[in-house]
């Protein structure tokens, strides 16, 4: 046994040059897709977390394809709705800074409606709420402190409201680094505050949030809103949930194509290499049968040379995605997922999911192609004639 591992260690470096440019591709290769997988389940994973948090049933009114402000009355009609627990109307919008072409999300928080303090009191669990609404004050996400920072807004900020007037805001504070996934360019104030800055009048909120205690009651539930009125569209968790997964299984359906286009054609590159064999190498396989070596065996150390190397190639691949995603924060490559547009994601950082199967999958969909790429041209220079190859 000791024999064969000293043999397999000869063989690896004899042949280091053409080695090492194999353990290079399929290292980066590996890294590559990874990368996209250790991303994707981390912005998937995080965004389905704070699902727990959601109403039931969102409803917006919808009219002529936009999205408009809702009527504040539906809240006291969908509370007559059996089933229904709590029903709670939302503030927020968006707000353009002209200067730089970028906008922030407005959100505002009413600190004493249970469901919505309970949606973002991950975000403000450390909130001194008296301190904080001793006068017009905001906390703002990583990316807009970034920003504001970079063009020295350190105190307060003056909005424009949709009427052109001034009002100014001051900075309590920023929201916590590991939120910046969701919180990236989103700013919290009161309600009050927020509705003025949006100008949303006092009759209307941005959209109703509704809450059913009794989950079979669901679909009851949904039945009446549908009839309640013929301008709303009514979006349900599960539809959010939904979404989110189609989203990043179709970015990382894309990166997987692109991998196997690429395994397809470094697998080719692989076939013809040892297809044209050097005449050192064909000696060595002809040495080997002269001491009684069979083929079976030679082969199968052959296999057993590229098996290491292709796990070793995939096992250090995967320790530089690692590296590279929850330590680097993935540059370039994050900005894939998350767009290039409006705020910068630098100050966005991922989560580690260990997903097993994943892994197992690309480890068997890496290193069985790669040992079959071998196997033909290794077995036509095994069969072939000993004593043509030692002359």
């Amino acid at each position: 046994m000791l024999n064969k591992i000293n043999l397999l260690t000869l063989l690896l470096f004899a042949h280091k040059k053409r080695n090492l440019g194999i353990f290079f591709i399929s290292t980066l290769l590996v890294m590559l897709l990874s990368s996209t997988f250790f991303i994707s389940s981390s912005i998937q994973k995080e965004l389905l977390s704070t699902l727990k948090y959601q109403a039931d049933f969102t409803v917006q009114r919808y009219e002529a394809g936009r999205v408009l402000n809702t009527p504040k009355n539906w809240i006291d009609e969908f509370l007559e709705f059996e089933g229904v627990s709590n029903v709670q109307g939302r503030i927020y919008g968006t707000h353009y800074y002209e200067p730089k072409e970028t906008h922030f999300l407005i959100v505002g928080v009413d600190f004493y409606e249970k469901q919505i303090v309970k949606t973002v009191q991950k975000l403000i669990s450390k909130l001194n709420i008296e301190s904080f609404l001793s006068r017009p004050n905001m906390i703002l996400g990583a990316g807009v402190q970034e920003f504001f920072d970079t063009y020295e807004y350190k105190d307060y900020y003056t909005f424009r409201p949709p009427d052109r007037s001034k009002k100014r805001v001051y900075i309590y504070g920023s929201l916590p680094q590991e939120s910046a996934l969701m919180s990236n360019d989103m700013i919290l104030m009161e309600s009050s505050l927020a509705r003025e800055i949006l100008n949303i009048d006092k009759a209307y909120v941005s959209d109703i949030i509704i809450e059913v205690k009794n989950k079979q009651e669901m679909q009851k539930v949904e039945e009446k809103l549908i009839l309640s009125h013929f301008n709303t569209r009514i979006i349900k968790k599960s539809d959010i949930a939904h979404f989110y997964k189609n989203l990043f299984n179709y970015k990382g359906g894309v990166f997987l194509t692109f991998f196997f286009i690429t395994l397809l054609a470094f697998l080719i590159i692989l076939y013809q290499r040892y297809s044209t064999i050097t005449k050192i190498e064909s000696q060595e396989i002809a040495l080997l049968r002269m001491l009684g070596w069979k083929i079976k065996n030679i082969i199968y150390l052959k296999v057993i040379e590229n098996f290491f190397l292709a796990s070793i190639s995939y096992l250090i691949g995967i320790i530089l995605s690692y590296i590279f995603v929850y330590f680097l924060d993935a540059p370039l490559l994050k900005n894939i997922f998350l767009g290039f547009q409006n705020l910068k994601n630098s100050n966005i950082s991922f989560s580690f999911y260990p997903d097993i199967t994943t892994l197992a999958l690309l480890y068997a969909l890496f290193v069985i192609p790669f040992i079959l790429a071998i196997l033909i041209p290794i077995y036509k220079i095994t069969i072939n004639d000993i004593s043509e190859e030692i002359r």
